[in-house]
């Protein structure tokens, strides 16, 4: 009897969305402290376009002699647990695999990961919303964190890309610390950034105490914060260089299982959206990356396995 296998979608030489192809891999067993999911949804994000296009391999952040695995993040249903793991077979749970250097990823039917990492889907909440939150969510939530708790008097934050997956998120988020938050975005946008709490603006203007840069802005950003303000960035190996006493940080995603658990319990009740665009089967990766690359989606892409 041959070795059990799962379907997962990888590309071998990137080359864009035409390079994606989806091929068997072998099943693997959970080991300690790890559970194997069956995937029920895995979101599209940029990311996953510049992985299947080579532009984190040209970087030289990506060596896989065979294929790279697609995919950030993902819901599912835990099939089979490693020793010394909480969680039971049956238990709906979602989760975050981080990282560029890797052939696997969540574009797949099944997925084995660290079980810290994951954390249980509320009963209210459906596994192809559930699938959305992880990467945006999480990159949003350690934004805020970089931000901190609003000061006293120097309160006024600037999100751009604020209709987008993770800056609407921050708009929610950073109210809770205390920030007066405006939302930059496009005109058409303002009823669903105003929709989240948050002041709205089409057109930039300086002065800011803080700027949370999720369109990744970059300069463009940098120059809407007063001197001595804050700056903090989504991308880590992209910064401003610090000026005019500005402090500069870019987020670092990374899996948290605790910070997830509560993104998805506040997305159940509603009080964070839940924006899924199309749902496609796995075979239509290619087609899922096509779409989200002419821009303008608002919403995710989800890959059904």
């Amino acid at each position: 009897m041959g070795t059990p296998t799962f379907r997962a979608a990888v590309v071998r030489t990137p080359g864009g969305p035409g390079t994606i192809e989806v091929i068997d891999v072998p099943l693997r067993e959970p080991g300690p402290g790890e559970v194997r999911v069956a995937v029920a949804a895995a979101a599209v994000n940029p990311v996953d376009l510049g992985v299947a296009g080579g532009f984190f391999h040209g970087l030289g952040m990506i060596n896989q002699p065979h294929h790279t695995g697609l995919g950030w993040d993902f819901a599912g249903t835990v099939v089979a647990t490693g020793t010394g793991v909480d969680l039971t077979a049956g238990t709906r749970v979602a989760g975050l695999v981080v990282g560029f250097d890797r052939d696997y990823g969540t574009y797949a039917e099944q997925l084995v990961v660290p079980a810290a990492e994951l954390a249980v889907v509320p009963d209210g909440l459906d596994l192809v919303a559930a699938a959305t939150v992880p990467l945006n969510g999480l990159a949003a939530a350690q934004v805020v964190d970089l931000l901190g708790d609003a000061p006293a008097g120097a309160d006024r934050l600037l999100v751009t890309g604020a209709a987008g997956a993770v800056g609407a998120y921050v708009l929610v988020l950073a109210a809770d610390r205390g920030w007066r938050v405006t939302g930059l975005a496009r005109a058409e946008d303002e009823e669903f950034v105003r929709g989240l709490g948050a002041g709205f603006t089409a057109t930039a203007e300086s002065g800011f105490d803080a700027v949370a840069d999720a369109a990744n802005l970059q300069e463009q950003a940098f120059a809407l914060v007063r001197d001595g303000g804050a700056f903090v960035g989504v991308r880590p190996n992209i910064r401003p260089a610090p000026a005019r006493g500005v402090s500069v940080a870019a987020v670092d995603t990374h899996a948290d299982g605790r910070q997830l658990a509560d993104l998805l319990a506040r997305t159940a009740s509603g009080e964070l959206p839940a924006r899924v665009h199309a749902v496609l089967p796995l075979d239509r990766a290619a087609d899922a990356h096509r779409a989200v690359a002419k821009g303008g989606v608002r919403g995710r892409y989800v890959l059904r396995p």
